[in-house]
């Protein structure tokens, strides 16, 4: 069988020999046949697929907790952990036993031992025995049976001081085999360095502090401006338990650099006021104040004289710069704004003063590009790692991570393996302890690698740890903390040591920069939908009275848009790009021309009334409305001209009407275009067309109304005659000679009617 070399050299004889050949072949027969059928191979496939588990990997061993992680003389090694049955026999009379040795020279053999799985015979070292095992009488198929391990440091038979290979196994037999075999076996790693080392590791751990973005562009429009998140899904990884809780309540008590995103904290910062959460088409007010408060207190209190440094603002994606938009206009300027901004804000919120000499790219892999764009803000210092900036120099030790790489740029070189650690499921406890005592193993063999020279070595892990990776770092760092073979030192520091002469300084081409992280990247589309943005907030903000209430949300969402935050998640970037550029467009339209009717002039000139509306909270000024007519022959405006133009300023929420003098010199209609532009002369919101209709004056119609004027003129002389003969006693003409009755004098004018007007009927209003 395959398992053979699991029988712990024992032989089965002839006879059994060749049962178990008789019954491969009959039970290969259908298989074979099986293959030569075609289609049902993969139902074979599937078939093998679940096999139970067999020999050495019949019991999963899982190694919960090993403390200590790094144990020195006099102490207790504990271990415990879990058993679980994934054969289908049940394992019976059984021992779990440690297994000690050997020790590992160099970094390679810790990998090396990392990888091995199932029990091999000869490589893996006898068992520790009695009386220091745990026995097992019986484990059924599926069944779980936790176990713990005590033994004391100095019944392992640690040798030299170093690293060695720790195995926990299960020995029992099935109903298959009679007779004992390994059916289970889990290997970590014991660092054994139980007094100072001659020369100690100086190493650097960075703490990041990085979210999502989940602020929007969007405000109140009351005078705080109250900000709308997204979701409050931020509320979630600051409460207790959560992923950034996590990092605060643990890194405050470890030797660490912090690197924040000045975003994390202005965003939380807004959410310890008031502040709106977007749900469908409306929003409602958030609720976790509280929460938020919390751990801005709790961070506050963690840095207090630490060191920090800052990320540029929403931590932009500075690869996707070099390679997607380098070449846009204004991508550039956006890093560096973030960068000015990142100073003040870190500041403002924590009230320390950061670092802002640092840039990290994703995953610390650089190219010449990529080295251009970080150090373009201002930056002197990028956080590379080792397998993008690989030693070629055949150095038979890890090196000390600053590397001078010219122009006055220093690369600070995280180790992989080290940074890399704890970015697996850290959620199971034997996962994480494995990682932790592989990190531990690797420090350790790092330091021995050049005993008599003192390297510093940083550690750059993953931009968002979850809660269960930030619990793993912290274990293994408070491992360290008895500093028997490393000594924590901050970045800033580490950035200064003393660059071995033969490590690479070299930055690799751009044909090695990584094609899984290229893929990646932001495409050059979102740089030029980033440019049409900003092209309209520059617009917008010229005819503002108070600019800033929309410059700095919406340049803020700018550089949100860049964040490193959206690589894999191409869709959720364009979304968010799209209601920042939504958003500003429908606050442009609230200032409009109001659409106009036709006109009609009933003589050679009138006034042509425009109406300009802002719908804003705030006033708008620097604005100019331009109308062009469309025939200066038939029609002009202003003087006689074909253009003419009215400063435009309006408070907020009104409206104001524009007045232009027209002239007609013919008959006929004329268009006249209408259009708002910036003080500069750029044009500004749509433009708006209406006719203009001249009917000029005749002769004839002249005649008719002096006409009509001597008609009334001769009545009113009759009149004026009639009364005054009447008034002198005479009888009035047409009575018949009889004297007129005194009456009240008829009134001149009518009672007013509510009924409504006909044409030319004048009425009072």
């Amino acid at each position: 069988m395959a398992e053979a070399a699991d029988f712990q050299g024992m032989n089965p004889s002839p006879a059994r020999r060749w049962l178990r050949r008789t019954a491969s072949l009959i039970v290969g027969a259908p298989l074979i046949a099986g293959l030569l059928a075609g289609p049902s191979a993969s139902s074979a496939q599937a078939e093998e697929a679940t096999k139970a588990p067999t020999g050495s990997r019949t019991v999963d061993v899982s190694l919960d907790t090993l403390a200590p992680s790094a144990p020195v003389e006099g102490d207790t090694l504990t271990v415990s952990g879990t058993l679980t049955n994934r054969g289908r026999k049940a394992v019976s009379d059984a021992e779990v036993d440690l297994r000690v040795g050997p020790r590992l020279s160099g970094r390679g053999q810790v990998d090396e031992a990392a990888k091995r799985t199932g029990y091999q015979p000869g490589s893996d070292p006898a068992r520790l025995g009695d009386p220091y095992t745990v026995k097992v009488p019986k484990l059924a198929p599926g069944v779980s049976q936790d176990f713990t391990l005590a033994v004391p440091v100095d019944k392992l038979d640690l040798g030299a001081e170093g690293v060695y290979q720790l195995g926990v196994s299960l020995t029992g037999h099935t109903s298959d085999y009679a007779y004992d075999q390994v059916l289970g076996i889990k290997r970590t790693f014991l660092p054994w360095q139980p007094e100072d080392t001659k020369s100690k590791t100086k190493l650097t751990y960075l703490w990041p502090l990085i979210a999502s973005a989940h602020v929007t562009a969007e405000t109140g429009s009351d005078e705080q401006q109250t900000p709308v998140f997204a979701n409050d899904d931020l509320a979630l990884e600051l409460a207790p338990g959560g992923r950034l809780e996590q990092m605060v309540s643990l890194g405050r008590q470890l030797p660490v650099t912090w690197v924040i995103d000045p975003d994390l904290l202005a965003s939380v910062d807004a959410m310890t006021k008031n502040y709106r959460v977007k749900v469908g088409d409306t929003t409602v007010a958030g609720k976790n104040q509280a929460i938020a408060k919390k751990w801005l207190s709790d961070l506050q209190a963690a840095v207090k004289d630490r060191k920090v440094v800052a990320l540029p603002f929403a931590d932009p994606d500075l690869a996707s710069i070099a390679h997607r938009g380098k070449n846009v206009p204004g991508a550039l300027g956006h890093l560096q704004t973030a960068t000015e901004v990142a100073a003040t804000t870190v500041e403002t919120v924590l009230h320390v003063k950061p670092s802002t000499d640092f840039a990290w790219p994703v995953d610390g892999a650089v190219d010449p590009s990529v080295v251009d764009v970080a150090t373009s803000a201002g930056a002197h210092k990028v956080i590379a790692r080792s397998d993008s900036l690989k030693d070629t120099g055949g150095l038979p030790y890890t090196p000390t991570s600053a590397r001078p790489i010219g122009g006055g740029t220093t690369a600070v070189v995280s180790d992989y393996r080290l940074s890399t650690a704890f970015t697996g499921d850290m959620s199971k406890a034997g996962a994480s302890t494995l990682a932790v005592q592989k990190f531990l193993a690797q420090t350790l063999t790092l330091t021995e690698q050049a005993p008599d020279n003192e390297r510093s070595i940083v550690v750059a892990p993953q931009r968002t740890p979850t809660a269960a990776q930030a619990q793993s770092m912290a274990r293994a760092l408070r491992a360290l903390s008895t500093e028997h073979w490393t000594q924590p030192i901050d970045l800033t520091e580490a950035a200064e040591q003393k660059p071995d002469s033969g490590a690479t300084t070299k930055v690799p081409g751009a044909s090695r920069y990584p094609k899984r992280l290229r893929s990646q990247e932001l495409p050059t589309q979102a740089f030029q939908d980033i440019r049409t943005t900003q092209d309209s907030l520059d617009s917008f903000q010229v005819i503002l009275t108070q600019p800033d209430r929309v410059v700095t949300p919406f340049g803020n969402a700018i550089n949100r848009a860049v964040s490193t935050s959206w690589r894999g998640k191409a869709l959720e970037a364009q979304q968010y790009r799209d209601s920042v550029r939504t958003y500003l467009q429908g606050l442009s339209n609230e200032v409009q021309l109001i659409t106009k009717s036709d006109v009609t002039l009933s003589g050679r000139s009138a006034t042509i009334p425009v109406t300009v509306q802002n719908k804003l909270v705030q006033g708008v000024d620097h604005l100019v409305l331009r109308l062009t007519s469309g025939n200066a022959t038939r029609l002009t405006l202003n003087d006689g001209k074909a253009v003419a133009e009215q400063p435009v300023e309006i408070a907020g929420g009104h409206s104001q009407s524009v007045k232009f003098d027209a002239s007609a010199n013919a008959n006929g209609q004329a268009q006249i275009k209408a259009r708002l532009f910036t003080a500069d002369g750029v044009p500004y919101g749509e433009e708006m067309t209406f006719t203009v209709k001249a009917s000029e004056v005749t002769p004839t119609v002249l005649l008719v109304i002096a006409g009509g004027l001597l008609l009334l003129v001769l009545a009113g002389i009759r009149m004026y005659t009639h009364r005054k003969r009447t008034a002198a006693g005479g009888p009035a003409e047409g009575n018949g000679g009889e004297p007129e009755q005194p009456s009240d004098p008829t009134p001149d004018t009518g009672p007013e009617s509510g009924d409504p007007s006909v044409p030319g009927e004048k009425v009072d209003r």
